[in-house]
């Protein structure tokens, strides 16, 4: 009897009737409804967007709530979730409370350092949006930054 146990890979993704994104603005309108209206100008948020190959949504995952200022937003914690759902695109959002939509130093850094993780896993990174309550957005993909 051995007392190792036997490892088992199910993957049975419920893709029928997700939205496909073809563009920062898809990508932008489907993220938004997952930060927390009543918290938006007063926490910054981090949330993640896993896609197919076919750039179709396969999930997303609020990963964190924080300050005024800030949140934590840990690479190695999205990129696991990005290899647990067999992702190959991944589109990273938070929001600004105060409403300004230029992303700052550490959001370029952050967004290097998911782009450099997502390439060692294969997956790409396909946008890193900055949001703010008044319904602008800003687009890392658009401005070229990626």
């Amino acid at each position: 009897m051995t007392k190792i146990s036997e490892i088992e890979v199910v993957y049975r993704p419920a893709i029928g009737r997700k939205p496909i994104i073809q563009s920062a603005l898809d990508s932008f309108l489907e993220i938004k409804e997952f930060f927390n209206k009543d918290t938006i100008s007063l926490q910054e948020q981090f949330v993640c967007m896993y896609l197919n190959r076919c750039n179709r949504v396969l999930g997303v995952f609020p990963l964190s709530s924080g300050g005024i200022t800030g949140t934590v937003a840990d690479v190695r914690i999205i990129l696991s979730i990005a290899l647990k759902v067999a992702a190959t695109g991944l589109i990273v959002a938070h929001n600004h409370p105060s409403g300004n939509l230029s992303p700052s130093g550490a959001d370029k850094d952050l967004t290097s350092k998911i782009k450099e993780g997502c390439n060692i896993i294969e997956v790409k990174l396909l946008d890193h949006l900055i949001i703010s309550s008044e319904g602008g957005y800003y687009s890392f993909a658009d401005e070229g930054i990626l």
